[in-house]
């Protein structure tokens, strides 16, 4: 459900009137901020792939698979070979149907890990070996986190690296109106003790902190996972995040109790969300960010994804009439700068001399440039320039990422669907109706037993 949330930036009409520099590659080469040496110094060394052919087959509609495919022009003007991209809002059960029957393409980008930990089973992917491991270890930030999110059993159950990581999307972030913190004296929080200070201060000058709605239709319920999910990143470690994860650690252990006992202190708390506690539940999400806006504003704080600008009032200026910041850590539990988010990878479904060149090529900084200065597009590659960006909001969600000790993946998307689209969200609905954190994460547990 989440996942099909995330929007980019719509660009059709940046791609529209983009140069044709040479015919086919969008930015001419050596113009612009782009890293041209680097893209060169690849260019130099690629091998002549003239007549071979990579196939990549994903999620991405228009605009983003038109942009895509202008980033693949860079590596065919290099390399020589012919690279096509398809993308189908069917792609998970086709790349399953291409595969099993023996005709899968070259490249599948995945929305998220399981299904290539799947497939990766079923022994039908390549691994990119140890060298690319090592590579985005050192080169993407919180690198251990995307070499252990793209790492997974082979069919002989031995662990190998198969996913490179290609545009990620970013949950921790606070949005608010910065005219309304400007007014009131408030200082942007660093540090999870500031924000639930500056939530105090905002109730003791008779106003209220937040707005949150996790009204969702069917869905309802999941705002309030993904807010358990980031305070786990900042109360636990990321090996105590992995094992609740797979219920390793039982969903009622002391430590989630906690998590949702921090939840409940915004969420349960009268004076601390717009419309009381009893309204969090009901409030559609989609709603719920309007309270910023509203005139006198009804909350300064909204806690969303990056997709979030989607449903902030028609003509919106983000960076003036609205702005965000990051859901900041504990200074005193010292578990550095984690980030809550999803992302699509790279894996080779069938592999040849250029697709495995490709996956190469995808190391350049270039490679993320053109895409991050085309569309809602970011990166942990601390190799590329952040001036590329589209614009200042995604260049300050790029920052993040770089400034990120931890990475992961929205726990609830990897649980069973039984549980992360089922008994997470009904549990997170009965903990702000009045349950305790004890009573809702046991029923949570119980039906994971029940699984099993």
């Amino acid at each position: 459900m989440k996942k099909s949330l995330y929007i980019g930036v719509a660009a059709a009409a940046l791609s529209a009137g983009m140069a044709q520099a040479d015919g086919h590659l969008p930015f001419a080469p050596g113009e612009g901020e782009f890293s041209w040496d680097s893209y060169d110094a690849y260019a130099a060394g690629a091998p002549d792939l003239s007549g071979q052919t990579v196939t990549v087959f994903g999620p991405w509609l228009s605009p983003e698979a038109e942009i895509f495919t202008s980033m693949l022009a860079y590596f065919e003007e290099a390399t020589g070979a012919d690279a096509t991209y398809t993308g189908s809002d069917g792609f998970e059960q086709q790349i399953v149907i291409d595969a099993e029957a023996g005709s899968p393409p070259n490249i599948a980008v995945f929305p998220q890990p399981g299904l290539a930990a799947n497939l990766a089973s079923q022994g039908l992917l390549t691994p990119l070996g140890d060298d690319a491991a090592a590579w985005v270890g050192d080169n993407y930030a919180a690198g251990s986190s995307w070499v252990d999110l793209g790492t997974y059993a082979n069919a002989d159950g031995n662990d190998e690296f198969y996913g490179f990581f290609f545009n990620v999307n970013v949950k921790s972030l606070v949005w608010y109106v910065p005219e309304n913190f400007e007014d009131a004296g408030y200082d942007v929080p660093e540090t999870m003790e500031d924000l639930i200070a500056l939530s105090e201060q905002i109730i003791a000058d008779g106003e209220t902190p937040w707005c949150i709605g996790m009204g969702s239709g069917a869905a309802t319920g999941w705002v309030g996972t993904d807010w358990v999910e980031d305070i786990m990143l900042r109360t636990q470690s990321p090996e105590t995040y992995d094992a609740w994860v797979t219920n390793e650690l039982p969903f009622n252990s002391p430590e989630v109790i906690e998590a949702f006992e921090t939840f409940g202190m915004f969420a349960k708390n009268d004076d601390m969300v717009a419309g009381g506690a009893g309204a969090v539940g009901t409030t559609d999400f989609r709603d719920s960010p309007g309270g910023m806006f509203s005139s006198p504003a009804q909350c300064y704080m909204h806690r969303q994804a990056s997709f979030a600008p989607a449903f902030f009032p028609e003509g919106t200026e983000l960076g003036t009439d609205a702005d965000f910041f990051y859901f900041p850590s504990f200074a005193g539990k010292d578990l550095g700068n984690p980030v809550l988010g999803g992302g699509t990878l790279m894996a080779v479904t069938d592999a040849n001399d250029a697709t495995m060149e490709f996956m190469k090529f995808l190391q350049t900084p270039i490679a993320h440039e053109i895409m991050m200065a085309q569309t809602g597009f970011l990166t942990p590659h601390t190799g590329v320039n952040l001036a590329t960006y589209m614009d200042d909001t995604l260049r300050g969600q790029g920052e993040i990422l770089q400034n990120a000790t931890t990475f992961r993946f929205d726990a609830s998307d990897l649980m069973p669907g039984a549980i992360g689209a089922g008994t997470f969200w009904t549990g997170m609905v009965d903990f702000v109706g009045g349950a305790s954190a004890e009573d809702a994460t046991t029923a949570i547990q119980d039906s994971w037993t029940a699984l099993k």
